[in-house]
């Protein structure tokens, strides 16, 4: 997996207001955050957590090998740089606004290296009972075998909790985020724990924009034997309205819901037409 229980974690920003918050948080978790780092703050703790100035002196004290950034869109370029420059086989990107170009640098950087990257705009990664990387609810389920991967962050948190609510199991909840540029992508994320033994469905939140749900159904097509369960979100959305995301919008045919269904259902994927149908769904596939 991208991340599991043993996963040593850093905490970019962790002496800001966000970082501090959810550092308690994932702490109480389980997660092991090995330290934090904040230019110019080397030296201070953060609850118990040693703080570095710079990533590459974490690394060396801690041996840490994933990251996870809560700095202020300015300055999440140069932060993420330094991520996978030192080597940081995991970053998640919670920052919001984070300019596309900046992404577009850090993705072709991320696979230069064969590095890893969630986000920008993301809730991040769950391994239930094991180790918590991000924002989302801790309670929304147990450790199970169906794998979760969400281009939303709201919906896809009460749809998780469904699942959980009604005795399914999760073995990942991971939130790619939707902005236009992004590291690991939806096709990506399948492509992965398709091949994970611990994962046996997988269930995908998509939504209106852009058209990585019609390639990731292409990739489902002819790759994919697991089930795959799909429900997508802005099916009443009017065109040419940004609805959440920066990347959901729709113009003319293109990023429709329709189209997307269409393309997931002929690739084999059961589509969900609420997303309080998904648990029932998995139990008749399963």
């Amino acid at each position: 997996m991208y991340i599991n229980e043993n996963s040593k974690v850093i905490v970019q920003g962790i002496t800001g207001k966000q970082g501090m918050f959810h550092t308690q948080i994932m702490l109480n978790y389980g997660t092991k955050i090995v330290a934090g780092v904040t230019p110019g703050k080397g030296g201070q703790e953060v609850y118990g957590v040693p703080v570095f100035s710079k990533v590459n002196e974490a690394i060396q004290e801690t041996s840490a090998d994933t990251s996870i950034v809560f700095v202020p869109a300015r300055f999440a370029l140069g932060a993420v740089m330094e991520s996978l420059d030192a080597g940081i086989k995991m970053t998640c990107i919670i920052t919001e606004n984070v300019p596309v170009f900046d992404m577009i640098r850090l993705v072709e950087k991320a696979k230069e290296k064969e590095l890893y990257l969630i986000g920008p705009n993301c809730p991040g990664m769950l391994i239930p009972d094991k180790i918590k990387l991000g924002i989302m609810p801790s309670d929304m389920c147990h450790y199970g075998d169906v794998a979760v991967i969400s281009k939303s962050g709201t919906l896809s948190y009460e749809i998780t909790k469904t699942i959980g609510n009604s005795g399914i199991g999760v073995s990942v909840y991971v939130g790619i985020g939707g902005d236009p540029v992004r590291g690991t992508t939806m096709q990506e994320a399948v492509a992965y724990y398709s091949k994970d033994p611990k994962t046996k469905t997988i269930v995908l939140i998509g939504e209106i924009g852009s058209d990585e749900e019609e390639k990731t159904a292409e990739y489902i097509k002819k790759n994919v034997s697991k089930p795959v369960i799909a429900y997508i979100a802005g099916k009443s959305a009017p065109e040419g309205k940004r609805m959440g995301h920066a990347g959901a919008i729709i113009s003319g045919n293109f990023g429709s819901a329709k189209g997307k269904i269409q393309a997931l259902e002929a690739a084999g994927a059961s589509i969900a037409n609420l997303p309080w149908d998904i648990p029932k769904i998995i139990q008749e596939l399963t």
